[in-house]
């Protein structure tokens, strides 16, 4: 007769075994296709001097949506410390939910709104925003859009004394990663 302690015992044991198991196996799952890597903005990972270095946007699903000419969108977006994503905006809204860190998101028309992990927000249709991560360790973000489905999903706006805009830095295609 097993006594509670017995069991416990015995129980902690397989359960232990069983995570081993586990993480050796292989995943019995069939794989599916890679998120589609958007950096943004541009392919600038190296230099520390650049505000946006090392900043992605991953898409996680994209999908059409019940409207006509509209899709849904999912990503998660990086921003390491002291980095920003950059001006810009979206052709349809975005529902953003910060994973972890800590970000200043400033906005062209509005006060700007300082958010922590677990902190949603909302930007309406084309609003030029940036995303500054202000905390000491990456910010993750991930959000849904509902966007016109004949546009890039990001269109940056020129916010650097390169002048670089829009044009140059759509993320439309992604950039090789390496």
């Amino acid at each position: 007769m097993l006594d509670r302690r017995s069991l416990l015992r015995t129980g902690g044991v397989a359960a232990a075994g069983a995570l081993v198991a586990a993480a050796a196996s292989p995943p019995s799952f069939a794989a599916a296709a890679a998120p589609k890597f958007l950096p943004l903005p541009g392919c600038h990972y190296a230099a520390d001097s650049d505000p946006h270095a090392g900043v992605t946007r991953v898409v996680l699903q994209d999908h059409p949506s019940p409207a006509a000419g509209w899709k849904a969108v999912q990503a998660r977006v990086e921003i390491p410390a002291h980095k920003e994503s950059g001006r810009h905006s979206h052709p349809g809204v975005e529902i953003g939910y910060v994973v972890s860190g800590e970000v200043l998101m400033v906005y062209d028309d509005r006060a700007p709104l300082r958010l922590r992990a677990g902190d949603p927000f909302f930007t309406p249709n084309g609003v030029v925003h940036n995303a500054r991560n202000v905390g000491t360790g990456e910010v993750m973000i991930v959000s849904s859009y509902v966007v016109d489905e004949t546009k890039p999903l990001v269109t940056y706006l020129t916010d650097d004394a390169t002048g670089e805009g829009a044009s140059a830095r759509q993320s439309a295609a992604p950039c090789p990663t390496g």
